[in-house]
């Protein structure tokens, strides 16, 4: 009871709460696994050239042009203006999706779309700042698991409803348009914050811990320059305090805000071995983000949902299942990431790779499945290691900074990948020729992080050979 009544006078349940009950119906979208089926069906009939060449590309160009600027609102504005925004686009969305028709109608669906993914920032954001420092671990794995959660739950709601009940994409849409109207609803009732990680941050803010953290304590060695002093007092530890707006003009006061992210991201990026989980990070990431994002045309070119049954909702539970899972795993193996870490980037991108040209060359659709689910197990195992690799002692500000630069730098590759590989302007190469054009991108990134650790494994062992024989010369 003591522990209940501590907790609720520290305001942190309440906006816990909420934000997980936003997380959830915001993700809670039993058509979306079924989109593809949906367009190309007789609600749009839409081509899948259309869906494929015109229509899906606008995302990643939407996504891309939003990304920067809704990154930086969102901290100026205190996330939850930023949150209510992302609500009122998520109800365009789906309002589009139900009643509006043809392939400039579908376009602007992926604007808005674009606009909810440039805003899923300040999902995570807002509960830093509302919420003491000792309660961030907590939140986080909370704010987390309910969107891994509703995502299943989602994905299994929508494939019992089509495959045992008969009920039309249509209605799958009308049921998502209904959750994200609640989820709209719970941003209402957020508290506004009163702090934010740049432009309205205090002068000594804690460290928070990022993604298992305290699974990787001794994860990475960082230069001093981006890793925190080890001191007692909690204000020698913060970064350089910014400028408060009063005490200077809000041009001035924002000039100073962006040059000490500048001043960040270079010590940060100034480490070699953050640089290169960043580097894989960005590669894989931009790949990753491809193939979710064309991996229902594949299905549906091979398994045409007009003539065949269709499993989308059943996959992608799978999937959120298997990810959640192996992300999990991570936390219970005990490795020396600084030595076996680029090794392991390496060999599990190689099983990225061999699922996807397996999806390329083969014409069986339960084929296809099975090599989505290794790809997408495979990305989540090392997409958890790279976040705790870059989050482990890093500041709240500059894990925020190196996360959102690394996905900026993704989105980018995946702007040119779409342009020359998708785009009807571009090559505009069918479905089956784009996924061995995938499945070669990832092969390219194994050589360079296998060649990288052979490097890094051989120099270690000369170094290991050089010292002993100095350490036992007379």
């Amino acid at each position: 009871m003591d522990c209940w009544k501590e907790a609720i006078s520290h305001s942190w349940i309440y906006p816990t709460m909420i934000i997980c009950a936003n997380g959830f119906f915001t993700t809670m979208r039993p058509s979306e696994s079924f989109l593809t089926p949906y367009l190309t069906g007789p609600d749009k009939n839409l081509t899948t050239e259309e869906v494929t060449n015109q229509i899906l590309p606008v995302w990643t160009y939407s996504y891309l042009a939003l990304l920067f600027p809704v990154f930086l609102l969102t901290d100026y504005v205190r996330y939850k203006p930023v949150l209510l925004l992302q609500g009122i686009s998520l109800i365009v969305t789906w309002l589009l999706l139900l009643f509006a028709h043809g392939v400039l109608a579908m376009q602007l669906v992926e604007f808005f779309y674009g606009m909810v993914t440039a805003t899923e920032v300040a999902y995570y954001a807002y509960i830093y700042s509302v919420v003491s420092t000792q309660h961030y671990q907590r939140v986080t794995s909370y704010c987390r698991s309910v969107t891994l959660v509703a995502a299943t739950v989602a994905a299994v709601l929508g494939q019992l409803l089509v495959s045992l009940a008969d009920v039309s994409y249509f209605y799958l849409n009308a049921i998502s348009l209904a959750s994200v109207s609640l989820a709209f609803l719970c941003a209402f009732f957020l508290p506004m914050p009163q702090r934010s990680m740049f432009f309205h941050r205090k002068d000594a803010p804690g460290p928070v811990p990022g993604p298992a953290k305290g699974l990787a304590v001794s994860a990475a060695r960082r230069p001093s320059s981006c890793q925190e002093e080890r001191s007692p007092d909690p204000a020698a530890r913060a970064p350089r305090p910014q400028p408060q707006a009063g005490n200077a003009g809000p041009l001035r006061h924002t000039l100073s805000v962006l040059l000490q992210l500048g001043r960040d991201l270079r010590d940060c990026y100034g480490s070699r071995q953050l640089l290169y989980w960043s580097l894989w990070w960005a590669l894989a990431t931009a790949g990753f983000n491809q193939v979710v994002n064309y991996v229902q045309v594949l299905w549906d070119f091979r398994a045409p949902s007009h003539s065949s049954a269709v499993y989308n909702g059943a996959v992608e539970a799978i999937a959120t299942f298997l990810g959640s899972a192996t992300s999990m795993a991570v936390g219970y193996v005990k490795v020396n990431w600084d030595l076996s870490g680029e090794l392991a980037l390496g060999i599990f991108s190689a099983l990225d790779a061999g699922s996807l040209l397996l999806m390329h060359f083969t014409d069986n659709i339960w084929a296809c499945y099975a090599g989505y689910l290794a790809f997408k197990a495979c990305y989540m195992l090392l997409i958890t290691i790279a976040t705790f690799q870059i989050a482990v002692n890093l500041s709240m500000e500059r894990y925020a900074l190196m996360f959102g630069l690394n996905n900026f730098v993704a989105l980018v590759i995946q702007t040119i990948l779409t342009v020359v590989v998708v785009d009807s302007r571009g090559l505009g190469l069918d479905i089956s020729t784009q996924f061995l054009i995938y499945g070669s991108y990832f092969t390219v990134i194994t050589g360079i992080f296998l060649i990288r650790s052979m490097y890094t494994i051989i120099s270690i062992k000369c170094r290991n050979t050089r010292a002993a024989a100095e350490s036992t010369a007379p």
